[in-house]
């Protein structure tokens, strides 16, 4: 569904609608791509709690064996200390070595790709198919449903 110009500042802007010539499926593709790199993206960010939720826990065990100490548990504080706090999470690995492989492998990887395919496909505009999604599902000329921000006309 190809926005034209309209001479209307109800429309999307420039940046969020199709080049002349891009058909329908080319933009349903690259918004399905776009839409897998946010999944990554949110994995990415659940990675990331991982990484900091494991390291509290860390710290969480070095606040036990404290207690377990002064409680007299000394065997027990002992092997915490000895077999679990700082241990790795992964062979060899902590979680901000997990992090970072993913970061600089899969991740990058898979964030120039989309960017690559955007900028041969759509000219490196974004959110191309939910703008297209936009202009279809909202109520022109009602508030609340503008195309766009006033301000960024």
């Amino acid at each position: 569904m190809a926005v034209t110009e309209t001479g209307d500042d109800d429309v999307p802007a420039e940046r969020h609608r199709r080049p002349a010539g891009v058909g329908d499926t080319t933009v349903e593709a690259v918004g399905k791509l776009s839409e897998a790199f946010e999944i990554a993206e949110r994995a990415r960010g659940h990675l990331y709690a991982f990484h900091q939720l494991t390291g509290r826990a860390d710290f969480a065990l070095g606040w036990a064996v404290t207690l377990l100490r002064e409680a007299g548990h000394d065997q027990l504080a002992d092997r915490i200390t000895a077999d679990l706090i700082g241990r790795n999470v992964l062979e060899g690995r902590w979680t901000f070595q997990v992090v970072e492989e993913y970061d600089d492998g899969y991740y990058s990887l898979f964030r120039e790709i989309e960017r690559d395919v955007r900028e041969e496909l759509l000219q490196g505009r974004r959110h191309v198919y939910e703008a297209e999604m936009k202009e279809a599902r909202r109520t022109h000329g009602r508030p609340g449903h503008e195309a766009r921000p006033q301000a960024n006309s």
